[in-house]
């Protein structure tokens, strides 16, 4: 495949118009309104969103690290949150060129790297696009979360911030879900918690972590824009359906 690419860069002047991919074909629906909402804010801090042009689906969301909203210390890197590419748009390279879309951006800033964090088998991405391109693995943390990072040079590793079960322990009993409108599917995921511990009898409270600090400062696992702990233990960090969500609230928490 030839190396060039056509992409739509969203911005703070076309996001209404251009969208950001995720959920584009329910525009009115209330995690789109919320995400829609949540990015207009952050493209003052640097966010920067790069989508295929269609008909090949995918895009990248990557942001200073400071400004992460993943609990991670990543000052003076650039923290990726978000790459997806999704159906016949698969093994055709554009991840390595989105990935090389995000390592220009942060070397043209005088940037020290890129991060992101990576797990399988959920919303986050598998590690092999990155690894491919000399991303190197770089602190770990529970259940299955690892930071990769692709340093420009001698500079300190980026790192977890840790504290996970700490945050847990304070929350006591019943079911705790923290959320942000970093994602659109997060809403659907809130009301699926909400609906099954009510189902269950199971009281429920919802945490909303409002800016990147909190996020650092309060999440319960690296996902850090949406989990699901119940009495002290992590029961998920993405979204599940209320069955799903029934049926491990009567088994032991993950």
């Amino acid at each position: 495949m030839s190396q060039q690419i056509d992409l739509i860069e969203v911005d703070a002047l076309n996001v209404e118009e251009a969208g950001f991919f995720c959920y584009m074909s329910k525009p009115k629906s209330e995690g789109y309104q919320r995400k829609l909402h949540w990015l207009k804010a952050r493209f003052a801090e640097g966010m920067r969103i790069k989508m295929l042009r269609l008909p090949e689906r995918g895009f990248i969301e990557y942001i200073p690290g400071e400004y992460a909203w993943r609990p991670v210390d990543a000052r003076g890197y650039m923290f990726i949150h978000c790459l997806w590419i999704v159906g016949r748009s698969k093994k055709k390279g554009y991840a390595t060129l989105l990935l090389n879309e995000c390592i220009a951006d942060a070397q043209k800033a005088g940037m020290q790297g890129v991060v992101m964090v990576t797990s399988r088998g959920n919303w986050l991405v598998d590690k092999k696009p990155l690894l491919k391109l000399g991303f190197e693995m770089i602190d770990q943390a529970p259940p299955a979360f690892e930071l990769l990072a692709l340093k420009f040079g001698e500079a300190p590793s980026p790192a977890f911030t840790r504290g996970w079960q700490d945050k847990m322990d304070r929350l006591g009993t019943g079911l705790t879900v923290f959320r942000t409108d970093q994602c659109p599917y997060i809403e659907n995921a809130v009301t699926a918690a909400l609906e099954a511990a009510q189902e269950a009898d199971i009281p429920s409270q919802v945490i909303e972590l409002k800016s990147s600090q909190e996020v650092r400062d309060l999440a319960p696992c690296a996902y850090g824009v949406f989990s699901i702990v119940v009495n002290g233990q992590l029961l998920s960090y993405f979204g599940l359906s209320k069955a799903d969500l029934l049926q491990r609230l009567t088994k032991p928490a993950c």
